[in-house]
């Protein structure tokens, strides 16, 4: 299993299985600790390590864990299988056709972005709007819902009459399976689950807003990617730059073979790159080795 779950981070534009990875793997860690903090009595441990996620709709709780405005989207409500199980199927589906058409980084960048505008919508109006205020104190979110209502929304927008085959209705086009959503989470936004239905819109807006903006040449996702990229070069071994004083011809070729396999490596890394993420999100430096191997 393990060895399955790193291939499905080595795997090329897999961004949505590996979501759908943490997803459930954040559920279970959890679901294990609640039944034995439960039946040993340690219940106020566990709520205290759920609380690490959950993000509360109460600002004066919120600047205390100010990281669940992120965390919240990775966990999932414990009391029944159907919250993850309903959000995964949508990750994958609708996930896995917008790496088809604009890659895994944007994938990830739609998600975190939905997230994060979902939190947002949810503070502001249990914060400002009188009917919400009053109820704030009780009120804590945990669910992936507003991340993939973005994704759901994103495709939507850019696909809209593609079509999915759904059991019992057949073929239904995107758009109207995006519409669907967003007005069933509007119609919530007065039921029991009243911030989580917030989220939700603040998810599908973000959504729609990302691939305008990309479609007028503008990526918001852009520091989310760097960030990630910044962050995966902090666990990368670095290689050992050995010096060499012999000048013998066999030495020589010897140092100018190594040189030349270095080269290629970094070559495909970055055709990987722009192949993935586009021309445009390579380094000046990447760019200056691409255009002398052309010239060779």
């Amino acid at each position: 299993m393990l060895d399955e779950f790193k291939n499905a981070f080595q795997r090329h534009n897999n961004a949505h299985v590996q979501l759908i990875i943490i997803n459930v793997v954040a559920f279970v860690i959890m679901g294990v600790l609640k039944v034995f903090s439960t039946i040993l009595g340690f219940e106020s441990f566990f709520v205290l390590f759920h609380n690490q996620f959950a993000i509360p709709a109460d600002w004066s709780e919120f600047i205390l864990r100010p990281w669940t405005i992120i965390t919240y989207a990775f966990a999932h409500d414990l009391t029944g299988i159907f919250h993850i199980l309903f959000n995964m199927i949508a990750l994958y589906w609708f996930g896995r056709l917008f790496t088809e058409y604009l890659g895994s980084d944007k994938l990830i960048a739609v998600y975190v972005l939905g997230a994060l505008a979902g939190a947002v919508l949810y503070l502001v109006a249990y914060n400002t709007i009188p009917y919400f205020e009053t109820q704030k104190q009780l009120v804590i979110m945990v669910g992936a819902s507003a991340a993939i209502n973005a994704i759901v929304v994103a495709v939507a927008v850019l696909l809209p009459d593609y079509t999915f085959f759904l059991m019992f209705f057949g073929p239904v086009k995107i758009k109207y399976l995006a519409m669907i959503t967003v007005f069933l989470s509007f119609l919530g936004t007065v039921g029991g689950n009243a911030g989580g239905n917030l989220a939700h819109l603040g998810g599908a807006l973000i959504g729609f807003i990302y691939i305008k903006q990309l479609q007028a040449g503008v990526n918001w996702g852009t520091w989310i990617t760097v960030t990630l990229e910044w962050i995966k070069g902090l666990f990368k071994p670095r290689q050992r730059v050995k010096v060499s004083y012999r000048s013998d011809k066999s030495s020589s070729r010897s140092s100018s073979s190594k040189t030349v396999k270095a080269s290629q490596e970094e070559i495909d890394s970055i055709l990987d790159k722009i192949n993935d993420r586009g021309y445009e999100s390579l380094t000046k430096e990447e760019k200056e080795k691409l255009f002398n191997v052309g010239k060779k």
